[in-house]
C-alpha cells in the first residue's frame, strides 16, 4: 500500500510540475515588454530545468533535449527582443541583468548534466549548450562592453566637427 502512495505522490507531483511549467510558459507567451519576458525567464527557466534534470536522470534524453531546444528557443526571443529596443543595457540593465543570471545559472547546470548523458544523446546537449554560450556571451558583452568596443549607438557628429 505504501508503495502505491509513493507511486500516486510521484505522479501527482510530475504533472504540477509540468502544470506549472504550462502556466509559467504562458505568461511567458503572453508577454508583449521584452524588457518584463526577460524578467520572467529565470522563473520559467527554472522550472523547466528542474525537469530537463529529472528527464536526464530517467535517461529520458529526447524529452530533455526537446525541453532544452525549446528553453533556447525562448532565451532567443528574450535576447532578440531586448536587442530590438534599442536600450543601452549598461544604463538600463533592467531585464539583461535577470536573463544572463539565469542563462549562465543554466548552463552551469548543463555542465554537470552533460558527462550523465549517454555518449549518443550528448551531441544535441552540446549543441545547444555551445547556442546558449554564445547568448550570453552576447549579454556580457551588452552589459560590459570592453574598453575596445565601440558604442551601441554611434553618437551624431557635432556641427563643429565636420571643419
Amino acid at each position: 500500500m505504501c508503495g502505491i502512495v509513493l507511486v500516486a505522490l510521484a505522479l501527482s507531483g510530475a504533472g504540477f510540475s509540468q502544470n506549472g511549467i504550462a502556466e509559467l510558459r504562458q505568461r511567458f507567451a503572453q508577454e508583449s515588454d521584452p524588457v518584463r519576458k526577460a524578467k520572467k525567464m529565470p522563473r520559467l527557466g527554472e522550472a523547466e530545468f528542474k525537469q530537463i534534470q529529472k528527464n536526464v536522470s530517467g535517461e529520458q534524453f529526447t524529452d530533455a533535449l526537446a525541453l532544452l531546444r525549446q528553453y533556447r528557443g525562448e532565451v532567443r526571443s528574450c535576447v532578440q527582443g531586448l536587442d530590438a529596443t534599442g536600450v543601452n543595457a549598461v544604463k538600463h540593465s533592467s531585464g539583461f541583468r535577470q536573463l544572463q543570471i539565469s542563462l549562465r545559472e543554466s548552463l552551469r547546470r548543463l555542465d554537470t548534466m552533460i558527462p550523465l548523458i549517454s555518449p549518443e544523446a550528448q551531441s544535441g546537449f552540446i549543441e545547444e549548450r555551445s547556442s546558449l554560450n554564445e547568448m550570453n556571451k552576447h549579454l556580457i558583452e551588452e552589459l560590459f562592453p570592453g574598453p575596445n568596443q565601440p558604442p551601441t549607438k554611434p553618437r551624431p557628429p557635432r556641427e563643429e566637427e565636420h571643419h
